[in-house]
């Protein structure tokens, strides 16, 4: 019953996400929201920039993001340290750096920071792509995540890295996105994951509703010799190539925005054939037994 409610919210947010980038970027909002903008780049990354702006039409812009560069950071959270907070006003817009990770700097300013709790969060845009299982390595899906724990719709963006990285086309298909689906677009304890490819908006095919790759990330580690005489190991990684065609890596590939609907309850990514082999466990007894 789960997957058939999931797969029925899946077929609705296809239906409304494809017509609404069918249409003109300058389709008013279908009402006036309170949007809560964070990244993991830093406050003053090109790609918040561009969506602060590009989202200005659609309500009230909040920016409330780390005060430097915290990619990689996945779900971390800023628990170890006094957390302070700087203030500006940017064209009418609140922009608040903190000196945190991104969920913290989410549910800082959620709880503490805000006169009232946005309608929607956006995490980015991100300068690179975030897709298949490299997802969970994300601080920009991380910050999406932390606002869906609390109960709000979020979005996490990501734009393909390339020598001229287009934010602007980039920030106007996330207007698109949100206006569509406004407030109540879909259902709590999910929030999605966006990718857009590096190309002008004339050349995007289209958006697809994709699901998660999940192969493992290709991973090198070099060695080399330190001066010291000890061992360093230099990390570095490449992207997968299109696999399956209902994909995010594939859609991305193909030029198409890919939009995945992500959750957190974790148990229900399990197999129903995994819960059934666990079953037996069920049956174990903790009694102490006295010979």
């Amino acid at each position: 019953m789960r997957m058939r409610h999931r797969a029925l919210e899946i077929l609705v947010l296809a239906l409304v996400l494809t017509a609404a980038c069918a249409g003109k970027p300058g389709q008013p909002a279908p009402a006036s929201l309170n949007i809560l903008i964070t990244n993991d780049d830093g406050i003053e990354a090109p790609g918040i920039l561009a969506v602060a702006e590009a989202l200005r039409p659609l309500g009230q812009v909040t920016v409330a993001a780390p005060s430097e560069q915290k990619s990689g950071s996945s779900h971390g959270v800023t628990s170890d340290k006094p957390i302070f907070v700087r203030e500006s006003e940017r064209g009418g817009q609140r922009w608040i750096a903190i000196d945190a990770l991104p969920a913290t700097c989410v549910r800082l300013a959620v709880e503490k920071l805000l006169p009232a709790r946005p309608d929607i969060v956006i995490s980015g845009i991100n300068r690179g792509e975030n897709l298949g299982t490299v997802t969970f390595y994300s601080a920009t899906v991380g910050a999406a995540r932390e606002a869906a724990f609390l109960g709000l719709p979020s979005i996490s963006v990501h734009l393909v890295a390339s020598r001229g990285m287009d934010y602007e086309t980039a920030a106007s298909v996330t207007a698109q996105i949100v206006r569509a689906l406004g407030r109540d677009g879909f259902p709590k304890g999910t929030f999605l994951n966006v990718n857009i490819p590096p190309l002008p908006r004339e050349k995007l095919r289209g958006l697809r509703i994709t699901r998660q790759d999940t192969r493992a990330p290709v991973d090198h580690f070099d060695i080399m010799a330190a001066p010291d005489g000890s061992t360093a190991y230099i990390p570095r990684w490449e992207h997968l190539e299109p696999e399956a065609g209902d994909t995010d890596i594939w859609a991305v590939r193909n030029g198409y925005v890919s939009v995945s609907l992500f959750g957190f309850d974790q148990t229900a990514a399990a197999p129903p054939a995994a819960g059934r082999a666990l079953r037996r466990l069920e049956s174990l007894s903790f009694s102490v037994t006295h010979n």
